[in-house]
C-alpha cells in the first residue's frame, strides 16, 4: 500500500500524478507489483529507480505533481528530513492507476 497526503489524491485519480519519490532503507517495491492507494484505487508499479534528491530536474518534478525540482525537493525535505539525515536512499516509484473493475 502507498499512502499519500489528501492533497495529492485528485491528481492521482485524474492520472496527472504518476510517480512519487520515497525514502527507504532498502527497495520496498518492485516493477510490475500491484499496490493500493487509499482514496484513489489500485495501481501497477511501472518502475522503481534509485535517485539522488539533489539531482532531480524539473522534468522529474512534473509527473510527481510539482512545477519545479526545487518545489519537489522542498516537499521531500519537509516530509523526510529525518530520513534524509539518516542516509535513507531515495527511490522514484512510477505507477499508473488501474481502471476500476466493473461490478458484477
Amino acid at each position: 500500500m502507498l499512502l499519500f497526503k489528501k492533497k495529492f489524491l485528485p491528481a492521482i485519480r485524474s492520472r496527472e500524478k504518476t510517480q512519487t519519490i520515497r525514502l527507504w532503507k532498502h527497495r520496498m517495491m518492485r516493477d510490475g507489483q500491484r499496490s493500493y492507494i487509499p482514496g484513489a484505487g489500485y495501481i501497477t508499479i511501472d518502475s522503481v529507480q534509485e535517485v539522488k534528491i539533489d539531482e532531480l530536474t524539473d522534468a522529474d518534478a512534473i509527473p510527481d505533481g510539482f512545477p519545479t525540482a526545487l518545489a519537489l525537493q522542498a516537499e521531500l525535505d519537509s516530509l523526510y528530513a529525518d530520513k534524509i539525515a539518516a542516509g535513507y536512499q531515495a527511490y522514484r516509484v512510477v505507477f499508473h492507476l488501474q481502471d476500476p473493475q466493473p461490478s458484477k
